[in-house]
């Protein structure tokens, strides 16, 4: 319960937005752990020739743009290519690796035009995984492009995506080669987002990582309909790259970017990574629903920021936000 909006803000982004200081520093601790036990995979018994120094921490726990609850954790390990070269001017989704020939686990991928099949590197990940200790489960996930691993005692999962590093291209820049979930490999660079998103925020003194969690969790508040985390998160930098200052309060902060999205749902959103384009594959029915509901949203802000700057009544305020967040957000008193 809180008296003030501030107050009311300040409860539920430590209680209910942020993730759990101590979980945060548990789930480091154990994807640190899982990264050792899978060091010790290293070219063993038939296995890929590793590569720890491109292994990479991506997705929105490294981002630090998760919000509660902690449901998964990224991870992609890094495979040496010994020997093993990719076609260039491939298509981006759909990119083709000649396999190694002098490594074992790479060879017993290959299909048979000589070419590496992501599917089989996926499973045989899997099979490694099978037998570490401390996680009871593991499987492939609903796209194909990695294995989850399920821990036995705790809340989160981690999805294990195998990778490999290329050479500079043409254009000067390389890529990180990950499963496309239909057998082949696909081009990323999680690196541009982490890297991005880290500029952004200390641009403007630190307040978009903040905003970006609380906007994702009144995207989980209606569940009806719901932006993909991603689109969403893409969304909210474009907005903080249009702005020389963010407010010190993140009420207000939520009520603009919420107006952008109102605003912007409905349009192509470029890829950050300048790797795949649009990536705002919404249908269009979708786009309007989703629009319909940040307007409605917006709207709601805008009254309760009126009922706490214009009226002084903090109870109206806090109810009206309640409206938007649900029933986790503080109740006035």
């Amino acid at each position: 319960m809180a008296t003030t909006v501030n107050t009311a803000f300040s409860e539920f982004m430590k209680d209910i937005v942020n993730l759990d200081p101590d979980i945060t520093k548990n789930a480091r601790d154990s994807r640190d752990n899982l990264l050792a036990n899978i060091t010790e995979f290293d070219d063993k018994d038939d296995f890929f020739d590793l590569c720890e120094s491109f292994n990479v921490h991506f997705g929105s726990f490294a981002r630090r743009t998760k919000c509660r609850e902690l449901d998964d954790i990224d991870l992609m390990i890094g495979i040496a290519a010994s020997g093993a070269s990719y076609f260039e001017y491939d298509p981006w989704d759909s990119t083709r690796i000649a396999a190694s020939k002098t490594n074992a686990a790479q060879v017993a991928c290959t299909s048979s035009d000589g070419t590496l099949n992501s599917t089989l590197v996926i499973n045989k990940f899997k099979k490694k995984l099978e037998n570490v200790r401390e996680y009871k489960r593991s499987e492939i996930n609903k796209r194909g492009e990695a294995v989850v691993l399920n821990l036995i005692s705790k809340d989160w999962s981690f999805d294990i995506v195998p990778c490999f590093h290329t050479v500079k291209e043409s254009d000067g820049r390389d890529f990180y080669l990950i499963p496309n979930g239909s057998g082949g490999w696909k081009k990323t660079d999680p690196n541009i987002d982490r890297d991005a998103i880290q500029s952004i925020n200390t641009q403007l003194g630190g307040r978009v990582l903040e905003l970006i969690r609380l906007v994702k969790r009144w995207n989980k508040t209606k569940r009806a309909y719901t932006i993909p985390s991603y689109l969403l998160e893409t969304l909210l930098f474009d907005y903080c790259k249009t702005q020389t200052e963010l407010s010190q309060y993140i009420d207000l902060r939520f009520r603009d970017a919420l107006l952008y999205v109102a605003n912007n749902i409905g349009k192509d959103v470029l890829d950050p990574k300048n790797i795949q384009g649009n990536i705002n594959t919404l249908s269009n029915y979708d786009k309007i629903v989703l629009q319909l509901k940040a307007e409605t949203d917006y709207t709601k802000a805008c009254e309760a920021v009126a009922f706490e700057t214009k009226d002084k009544d903090h109870q109206k305020s806090i109810n009206k936000w309640g409206e938007i967040f649900g029933q986790d957000f503080p109740t006035y008193g």
